[in-house]
């Protein structure tokens, strides 16, 4: 066996124990969610806690405001208010003002979603606020095309288990080594970055991590010297 088919057949395994460990959570962009709550919360779940997301999409919600008409009609301190919970909100709330601007150009949400997703990745990116992570959880959780998110919890891990570009911190690299030895798959890209983010949040922490409940301890480095 090559090395290219060996990391997959890692990759794919740490896929497998990973959904053993954490199948049994919930995960808020799967596998049916809204496209336009999941955009939104991608762009306010940027430096803040899910649970900070949550708070700001109930007021969202509460306030009939998860449409991308209704949010285009609030009042700049409104939406604003809206969305304080999640934190940074002025600067939020202009993120979402540009990205309703992009729908806009594009005749509408639905169309921009439907771009092919190298196109809409190009449109997403050229957009204020939106970074690689934002614009590839919106293609595979909102477009529902093939996209490999890359975040600190699958550095973390991926570095801990000396599994990939170890070295390097470049979100491109990272998702170049996942694309190539992952066959492209969009359903279980998606359900692999959740599960990273599940065990990062629960297990794999940066600070105090379970080391003890996971069954990769096994085989991870980190785990042997911590």
């Amino acid at each position: 066996m090559d090395a290219g088919a060996a990391t997959t057949r890692d990759l794919m395994a740490l896929y497998g124990e990973l959904d053993a460990l954490h199948a049994w959570r919930g995960w808020h962009w799967w596998p049916d969610a809204d496209p336009f709550e999941v955009i939104v919360g991608a762009i306010l779940v940027q430096n803040t806690a899910w649970a900070n997301v949550e708070r700001a999409l109930d007021r969202l919600r509460a306030a009939n405001a998860l449409t991308p008409e209704a949010m285009d009609a609030l009042p700049g301190a409104a939406l604003e208010e809206l969305v304080r919970p999640s934190g940074q909100y002025r600067q939020k709330a202009k993120k979402l003002r540009a990205m309703l601007a992009l729908a806009a150009r594009h005749g509408g949400l639905a169309a921009l979603l439907a771009l092919p997703a190298p196109l809409l990745r190009a449109e997403l990116l050229a957009t204020w606020g939106i970074g690689p992570e934002t614009a590839d959880a919106i293609i595979v959780y909102a477009a529902r095309e093939p996209a490999f998110v890359i975040d600190a919890y699958t550095m973390r891990l991926f570095s801990r288990l000396d599994v990939g570009p170890v070295t390097s911190r470049d979100y491109a690299t990272w998702q170049t080594f996942f694309t190539a030895h992952l066959p492209e798959d969009r359903d279980t890209w998606a359900r692999y970055h959740a599960l990273i983010v599940m065990h990062g949040k629960h297990l794999c922490r940066k600070r105090a991590p379970r080391c003890s409940q996971c069954t990769l301890a096994a085989r991870c480095p980190f785990a042997q010297t911590d």
